[in-house]
């Protein structure tokens, strides 16, 4: 059973109700059993810490995974989704090294390597728990109890096999390699670690003198913004190509060597120096110098040529003096230039003076035991007190830190295991093209080109929580064994391991193959985390030992996604790893997000506290809202999100609410239905599809529009055009299609049509709770627990969840382009008339005359005409012309320059902008249509010019004060702003309406709530009351409740609220009692009269010039104080002009008789009358206007020869057309002949006189009355 909806909800709370309803179901375990043995869709998740807490980016990079996993299950494959952990490296030994004061290897060493990695073991899943509370309270659906932890041995002893292959593939090496290392962390970090963390920091700068030894009192000059390397310099590097100079300086009369181009760099200007000679750097090459300090200074005569001048292009005019310093331990370029000149070799012992903890040794005496950093300030004080300091200064520039423990890195030498990836780049190259990217410029242009440029990996690190390299090697490294699995270790050590860590695989040693020698002990390194990342598809399930037909059978993975910093990092490793073993790509498809920055664009940090908390945002607004807020972001386009929860909050405003309103109103008015009407409601598909409502066969167009544009976008896995579309729905269902449709789902129009409002709202709702499910997966739930009662025929054991339910599929066969296209012009046009409304101050609820479309295609108009009546309730207008006609109007397009154009004209602008403001309207109009136009030889755009419509003519005055314009696109609306009394009153009774139904909703009071409004005006008499009291059957058939005057209140019935509200300067006092009067009948509508007519059917008083029909109130009594049940509509004019539509009829109606706002039908001799009918063929006939409720109603309609009421014929242009004098009968439409020309010139659109002569002006007088006009013809001159 259907069970009531609350007005109000707290998602948050809700949320957490529907998270105890999936642990009672087991949700998650039971979507997988629903799924077993269907076609398999492989999703790798990459691995975090669990030594910290989750933030918005791996909620974000976690929700993406949880929409497209649970997509793909919601289309018929079977997901297995695994939580994994990454245990190892240095986010783990960081925080043990800070707890336990750890400064370096000497420490751990003390408290033996046993020790210091139990200590990591103790921390390694500290938020473990908070993580997977947090990952479920976001709704997301992940397996923790069958995790993977890099620290399993069955883990680590997949990535030894791993290794293996690559070691007996030869693409395993030990080697030197100068790379980024963090002294905080005694370790070396890959290339794409280093990049991660990059700050704006202030180095030192200096020049330092290098004296040649072959031209005594001429020194060269190098720069340098790390003094720290100087003591380590062996050679001087300069451009062989480039200009050098020989220049004097004349305050000293030093004579120094540099770059031409750098001058500046130590000269302020040029009569500071003297220029002795020019000559090209290749002129220096092999020129040895004076070095710095004497640590080193015997490699000047050892054989390998230290302390000398190379050449290299790498040296740029860009910064400096043009030369270098070449410190070859601690830069990659001085590395690969000192080895080439022979200054280094590979097998020599590193000339690299500073420790793991960055602190100088031995030999640099004078600095030793200080870190390098705060040894610069030391080193340039030498230099200066030794004359070989020739400036200091600094410089800002971005320098890279280690992105753990925040404090800046070093380039240096290390020893480190290799794999050898840059002769397989082509290979990843080619395997990257295999892989399916969003967005793909991220695929082809940054990892492209980190792929291009790729470095051999530094695998090992000189660590101990982790995975060790299983390598064994002799002493003198002759033999070399490595190890692929514990197996095989077993056979060569002989025993047996439960657990690889350090601790116990150290002391195993392998016997050697050559007798007598000792046997091979294993290297001391373990692998990157990195590696063990990157390893993930394979070590997760124990591959190749166990899972070996599953895992090949799923590989490559259908889908990953993570941030955009992981494109140098696991996506990287992932395909190394996989082209390196299979020459594979390791997944098919990726997206790709962008970071999560805080509101100032800054990077979160928790010691500014510059972000909230992710679970109070949770807490506060829900995980939908988080989730949606961040999905439906450019974060998923790969670009930068900056966090604002207000964002959080609005989608709970405009989305959420909005929604939930409609599902609310859905259930409200089936109570209603199965309560009043006797029907019970059951959700039959087919019959859904019935309706020939357009609006009806709009949403449901619109529906099956949306099921296949997501189908098609998620199978493209674009979340970032899927999700604002989905958004956007929301929008189209709630504030187009249930506002625009209230009346009919509360049953205004009868019961049928309610069925079939009901039936279409609940197809709609049905489909967007499951297309929705995988995005908003808690408030699709919790709509689908309730709704899911009345849909008949569901398949066993899907019901328990809208998560076990399929998406449904396009119903392409109901797709109608055309009504779609007809239904967005309207919105467009009604969402103008909204904007000129505004623009001139004037409520919706006040009605206007008239509006008028004007649009470039007929075809167009016909589309456009089909949505007359709900352009003209949306608007409040009561009339709606189409045409295509601009011209008459006297419309013409007029253009300005936008400003912006101006710093590009430059010179050009003034008579670029006189010609603008010259351009025809002819000119615009192509312009539209082109998109741009030539001005002066200047190419505009839509973006430099602005365009506006101005009337033309003799009339421009009169219609700039009548009407409104605004245009978007083809479309261009002409708003009738000129009100008269009865529009005024009219809207002065829809405000008391509006306050009615505003106090209904604060007391709580749903519409099915048996009330009785009581309503007091102060003061009692004057224009408010007038009104009210004329309008009280109107406001009584709006608020469908006992509308009364206080005086009349005898009831002691239970008063729900009572409050003054400010009306047009007078206080409406409303009072809202429990009960109905006693004259309201049960079905909540007073007992329908009979209005059949006291007085005699008027006679016909002849024949218009156009088509018409009468009209006789039967069974209703006119409102607004209208007097008459006989009246005439115009079923064109003038002759010859279009058929009004059967919309334009009713709303006619409604004028005539003051029916807004009320229930009625049309019959024509018993026959009720519809949109199908066909207007032409009712001519001259009399139609029946009855209340819906009373459709049954037998009077006799009369007959009448010609119109019931008087008129006048108008002859204009040839044409003939008629104006009603009276309408109804009795009811007097004009005041005077000024009145009455007024308003026919505007009925026909001109600014022709009114004259009693065809050929002469005659004025047109009311001396006879009505009796004198009538059937006279009048002319327009």
């Amino acid at each position: 059973m259907v069970e009531p909806v609350p007005e109000s909800i707290d998602f948050s709370q809700e949320e957490a109700k529907i998270l105890e309803y999936w642990k009672k179901i087991d949700a998650f375990k039971t979507s997988l059993k629903l799924s077993k043995g269907k076609p398999r869709y492989t999703f790798y998740d990459g691995p975090p810490f669990a030594t910290g807490l989750p933030h918005y980016g791996h909620i974000l990079a976690g929700t993406i995974k949880d929409i497209v996993t649970r997509y793909a299950h919601q289309n018929g494959f079977h997901v297995e989704r695994r939580f994994g952990w990454d245990t190892h490296g240095l986010p783990v030994e960081y925080e043990i090294d800070k707890s336990l004061g750890i400064k370096g290897p000497e420490d751990v060493m003390k408290m033996g390597i046993a020790n210091y990695n139990a200590e990591c073991r103790k921390i390694v899943m500290r938020y473990a728990e908070d993580w997977e509370t947090i990952v479920n309270r976001m709704g997301r659906w992940i397996d923790f109890e069958n995790d993977y932890k890099t620290l399993y041995p069955w883990f680590m002893e997949s990535i030894w096999w791993v290794f293996k292959q690559l070691f007996e593939k030869g693409l395993v090496y030990r080697g030197f390699k100068v790379m980024p290392f963090s002294t905080a962390c005694s370790t070396p970090l890959s290339n794409f670690e280093s990049g991660q963390n990059y700050k704006e920091v202030v180095d030192p700068a200096v020049i330092v003198s290098f004296p040649l030894d072959d031209e005594p009192g001429v020194s060269i000059l190098a720069w340098t913004t790390t003094p720290w390397t100087l003591p380590s310099n062996l050679a001087l590097c300069v451009n062989a190509a480039m200009d050098y100079v020989r220049v004097k300086e004349k305050a000293t009369e030093k004579v120094y060597i540099m770059m031409e181009a750098r001058l500046s760099a130590l000269f302020k200007s040029e009569e500071e120096y003297e220029i002795l000679d020019r000559f090209k750097g290749e002129t220096l090459k092999g020129k040895t110098y004076l070095p710095l300090f004497p640590y080193y200074a015997n490699l000047k005569t050892s054989g390998s040529g230290a302390f000398r001048v190379l050449t290299d292009s790498y040296v740029t005019e860009e910064s400096g003096t043009g030369i270098v310093h070449q410190a070859p331990y601690f830069g990659e370029d001085d590395y690969r230039v000192c080895l080439a000149a022979g200054i280094i070799s590979r097998d020599q012992d590193m000339i690299c003076p500073v420790d793991d903890g960055g602190r100088f040794i031995l030999p640099v005496s004078d600095f030793a035991g200080q870190h390098v950093k705060d040894a610069d300030k030391n080193i340039i004080k030498m230099l200066k007190d030794c004359g070989r300091l020739v400036n200091a200064g600094t410089i800002k520039h971005s320098y890279p830190f280690c992105w753990r423990s925040e404090t800046p890195l070093i380039y240096r030498a290390v020893p480190s295991w290799f794999i050898r990836v840059e002769q397989m780049s082509q290979q990843l190259l080619d395997n990257n093209q295999k892989t399916y990217w969003v967005p793909d410029f991220v695929k082809e242009k940054r990892f492209g080109n980190w792929l291009r440029d790729a470095r051999d990996w530094a695998v090992s690190r000189n660590r101990y929580w982790g995975t060790p390299i299983p390598i064994w090697t002799s002493e003198d490294g002759e033999e070399v064994v490595c190890v692929g699995s514990i197996a095989e270790l077993k056979e060569l050590t002989g025993i047996e391991l439960t657990d690889l860590h350090r601790e116990n695989v150290d002391g195993l040693t392998i016997p050697s193959k050559i007798a007598g020698r000792p046997p091979l002990r294993r290297v001391s390194e373990v692998f990157d985390c990195w590696f063990e990342s990157g390893s993930m598809p394979y070590a997760q399930v124990h591959y190749p030992f166990e899972n070996r037909k599953e895992f090949e059978d799923c590989f490559p993975a259908d889908f990953i996604a993570e941030g955009i910093d992981q494109t140098r990092g696991w996506f990287y490793t992932l395909l190394v790893l996989s082209t390196a073993l299979f020459n594979k790509p390791p997944f098919k498809n990726l997206i790709v997000n962008g970071l999560v920055l805080a509101s100032d664009g800054q990077k979160m940090s928790k010691k500014k506290k510059n972000y909230p908390d992710p679970m109070l945002v949770v807490n506060k607004f829900g995980a939908d809202a988080l989730r949606l807020y961040l999905i439906n972001s450019p974060v998923v386009r790969a670009e930068n999100l900056r966090f604002k929860e207000e964002g959080v909050r609005d989608i709970i405003k405009d989305v959420f609410l909005p929604w939930y309103n409609a599902y609310r109103f859905f259930v409200q008015n089936l109570e209603r239905l199965e309560r009043e009407d006797g029907i019970k409601f059951v959700y039959e598909e087919e019959s859904s599809n019935l309706s020939t409502n357009i609006m009806d066969r709009w949403i449901i167009s619109y529906t099956q529009s949306l099921l296949l544009f997501v189908h098609q976008e998620m199978a493209a896995y674009r979340l970032y055009t899927v999700v604002p579309r989905l958004v956007r729905f929301v929008d189209y269902l709630t504030n187009w299609y249930v506002r625009m449709n209230r009346k009919r789902l509360k049953g205004d129009g009868g019961k049928d049509d309610c069925h079939h409002a009901l039936q279409t709202l609940f197809s709609v709702l049905f489909s967007m709770i499951r297309v929705m499910a995988p995005f908003t997966p808690f408030l699709t739930e919790l709509m689908y627990r309730n709704l899911r009662h009345l849909v008949a025929n569901q398949k066993a054991g899907t019901t328990e969840s809208v998560h076990f339910l399929s998406t449904p599929e396009s119903k392409k066969h109901l797709i109608d382009t055309k009504i779609e296209n007809a239904v967005s012009r309207m919105q467009v046009v009604i969402e103008l008339g909204r904007v000129l409304r505004d623009r001139r101050t004037l409520p919706i609820k006040y009605p206007l005359p008239e509006v008028i479309v004007i649009l470039r295609e007929q075809e167009s108009l016909d589309e456009l005409r089909t949505m007359e009546k709900y352009i003209l309730e949306e608007l409040n207008v009561r009339a709606l012309k189409l045409t295509t006609d601009k011209d008459s109007f006297g419309v013409s397009l007029r253009a300005e320059p936008d400003h912006r154009i101006g710093a590009r004209l430059k010179g050009q602008f003034k008579a670029v902008m006189a010609a603008i403001k010259t351009l025809t309207d002819e000119q615009l109009q192509k312009f539209l249509a082109d998109g741009q136009l030539d001005v002066l030889g200047n190419v505009m755009g839509p973006e430099d010019l602005r365009l506006f419509y101005q009337f033309t003519g003799d009339r421009a005055v009169e219609l700039a004060q009548q009407y409104e314009t605004q245009a978007e696109k083809d479309v261009l609306v002409l708003l009738n702003v000129v009100q008269d009394q009865s529009m005024k009153d009219e809207g002065l009774a829809r405000e008391a309406i509006n306050l009615v139904q505003k106090l209904r909703k604060e007391a709580h009071v749903t519409p099915s709530d048996a009330v009785t409004v009581y309503y007091e005006i102060v003061p009692p008499t004057g224009y408010v009351p007038d009104v009210v009291n004329t309008f009280s059957a109107y406001i009584e058939a709006a608020i469908k409740v006992p509308w009364r005057a206080v005086a009349t209140n005898k009831s002691s019935a239970k008063v729900l609220i009572n409050k003054s509200q400010k009306l047009q300067g007078a206080d409406l006092v409303l009072t809202i009692q429990e009960g109905f009067t006693a004259d309201w009948a049960k079905t909540g509508a007073p007992p329908a009269k009979k209005a059949h007519l006291s007085n005699p059917a008027p006679i016909g008083r002849g024949k218009p010039s156009v088509p018409f029909v009468n009209l006789c109130l039967d069974g209703l009594k006119p409102g607004y104080d209208i007097v008459g049940n006989y009246g005439t509509v115009l079923l064109c004019n003038p002759a010859g002009a279009s058929m009004i539509s059967f919309e334009r009829l009713m709303n006619e109606v409604a004028r005539v008789f003051g029916l807004h706002g009320r229930s009625y039908m049309l019959t024509n001799s018993g026959v009720t009358l519809d949109s199908t009918a066909d207007l032409s063929k009712l001519d001259g006939t009399t139609l029946t206007v009855v209340p819906v409720v009373a459709a049954d109603a037998t009077a006799q309609t009369p007959s009448i020869d010609g119109s019931t009421c008087r008129f006048v014929h108008v002859k204009i242009d040839g044409k003939m057309g008629t104006v009603l004098l009276e309408n109804p009968s009795g009811y007097k439409l004009f005041d005077s002949s000024n009145d009455m020309e007024r308003k026919i010139r505007v009925m026909f659109e001109t600014s022709k006189k009114l004259s009693a002569d065809e050929k002469k002006m005659l004025p047109v007088t009311f001396s006879d009355g009505l009796d004198g006009l009538h059937a006279k013809t009048l002319y327009l001159i």
